[in-house]
């Protein structure tokens, strides 16, 4: 079996890139890194521990980044830095500056596992991992915003097109402003290949239409506990189909996606993930999602 491979939203998740909060995270000053007034450094790493351990339980083998005391406090979100398809790793360019160092890291995992490099989006251009989204296994959708920009979507294009996949770019609203994080997985979490939770209201229409006329069933996320959340109720982390893992305090939301047949398992994290704008999405860069 293949160390890598990745073009789907929801298969078994059987390998992750992750990184302990450490000193970085320890050391960050929450007014340079936009972390709300619940961030506690010390109470979130034991979050994150809560959270690493439900990964584990899933069966998910996790490749460890080490956090020395770079500095990147944010370096915890995985997702964003780099993207695995079949072919290799993708080695993005990040969209807020204080993270821009943060795809060395993966590419250095990478190397070390002999995961090729496909191909590096390079300046101007922007794009993290939270904006993209597998459509299907040919099919990429990007979300255009602050994060990511259309130089960084266009290189994306020509470094999948010929791997037979298409990208598709879709405007976001800016909502909270430039200093927030709004990515296209922030209005949207695939659960299975056909389900979903979203909030529509933030949705690209557009994206929205083509979801619906692929059949694909959307679980709408409780706009309550949506907004107090500042859209972490609904970063939810499937397993696997139907399989997931999402913040704890929001029961609502849970709710609505066990009456649809899913499994939720939930984790404390005001510290961790309401604070500093990252979900259990966020917190994980998948490497291998397959079926066995």
């Amino acid at each position: 079996m293949s160390a890598f491979g990745s073009q789907d939203m929801s298969a078994p998740l059987q390998r992750v890139l992750m990184r302990r909060p450490g000193p970085s995270l320890l050391a960050a000053d929450p007014d340079q890194w936009h972390y709300g007034p619940s961030f506690d450094g010390r109470k979130a790493a034991l979050e994150y521990a809560e959270f690493a351990r439900l990964v584990e339980r899933s069966g998910t083998e996790i490749i460890w980044l080490d956090d020395e005391g770079d500095g990147l406090a944010d370096a915890m979100f995985t997702h964003d830095p780099s993207l695995v398809c079949d072919q290799g790793a993708i080695i993005l360019r990040m969209g807020k500056p204080l993270r821009a160092n943060e795809p060395e890291l993966h590419e250095k995992a990478y190397a070390e596992r002999q995961i090729p490099i496909l191909g590096r989006i390079e300046a101007p251009g922007t794009v993290e991992g939270g904006d993209c989204i597998w459509l299907d296994p040919g099919t990429l959708i990007v979300g255009r915003g602050v994060r990511t920009n259309q130089g960084g979507i266009d290189q994306l294009g020509g470094i999948l097109a010929p791997h037979g996949i298409r990208v598709l770019a879709f405007d976001l609203p800016l909502w909270q402003g430039e200093a927030a994080c709004l990515h296209l997985m922030s209005v949207i979490s695939p659960l299975a290949d056909d389900l979903a939770l979203v909030f529509a209201p933030l949705l690209p229409a557009a994206f929205y239409q083509l979801l619906k006329a692929r059949g694909i069933r959307l679980i709408e996320a409780p706009a309550e506990e949506f907004h107090a959340s500042n859209g972490l109720s609904l970063n939810v982390l499937p397993t696997r189909p139907g399989q997931v893992i999402m913040v704890a305090g929001f029961p609502a939301t849970k709710a609505a996606m066990e009456a649809a047949g899913c499994t939720v398992d939930t984790f404390a994290a005001e510290a961790l993930c309401i604070a500093c704008e990252g979900g259990p999405t966020c917190l994980t860069r998948p490497v291998l999602r397959r079926a066995t």
